[in-house]
């Protein structure tokens, strides 16, 4: 039987929410040359992967962070799956916006949280930590404590790791980008070839640079 992260990442693979070009690399917002991109936010047009994720996500929360007493989703991608999380759990919800709201009360946090209250966060996807983390830190800026995080897949890169060992935040992913490569090749997705390629990018993703870059 396969794993959930394999399985999941299977998935996520065949409805395109993982699309792997290591010849012909993706530009991310960032500027990385990238040959993956992740956009989670498909799999809210496929029921029985929305469904599988909430279910999954879920169990996750009830086996590692039974004391939550409500959930967060990060905007934009798992404000969705969030509300479905926290539907299932019986749960107060709320979402983090990325920057507050230019008008109005000018919200960070969308929702109401009590000072003190216990919280697990939802997340779509993790590269570097970052914006999750900022969620995170909104949210104990407005006096919750964050228990843990749950997302649906993580790309694993080192920096993510440190990133979220100094914040002491305690996340854990249904897939992650180890077990899409072996999902990947065993699909025949992508060629035995291509996975030092990937594995290449994962460790230094800044600086990777295609290995056909120089063809030309």
């Amino acid at each position: 039987m396969n794993k959930i992260d394999r399985l999941l990442a299977e998935k996520l693979l065949k409805i395109s929410a993982i699309k792997l070009q290591p010849d012909n690399p993706f530009t991310w917002a960032s500027g990385w040359n990238s040959p993956i991109y992740t956009d989670n936010r498909k799999t809210l047009s496929y029921p029985d992967i929305r469904s599988f994720i909430k279910v999954e996500l879920v169990r996750l929360i009830m086996e590692n962070f039974p004391e939550a007493e409500a959930i967060a989703g990060v905007a934009t991608g798992a404000i969705a799956q969030g509300a479905l999380v926290a539907d299932e759990l019986m749960l107060p919800y709320v979402y983090v916006r990325s920057t507050p709201k230019d008008h109005g009360l000018e919200n960070l946090i969308e929702g109401s949280l009590r000072p003190g209250q216990k919280v697990v966060v939802i997340e779509d996807l993790v590269s570097t930590g970052s914006s999750s983390l900022k969620a995170v830190n909104a949210i104990r800026a407005a006096g919750s404590e964050v228990i843990g995080m749950v997302a649906i897949f993580s790309y694993e890169f080192p920096i993510a790791v440190e990133h979220f060992k100094q914040e002491k935040v305690k996340l854990l992913t249904l897939s992650n980008y180890t077990a899409m490569l072996d999902a990947a090749v065993k699909t025949n997705y992508i060629r035995e070839s291509d996975v030092k390629t990937l594995e290449l990018w994962r460790e230094d993703p800044a600086n990777w640079v295609p290995s056909n870059a120089n063809d030309n």
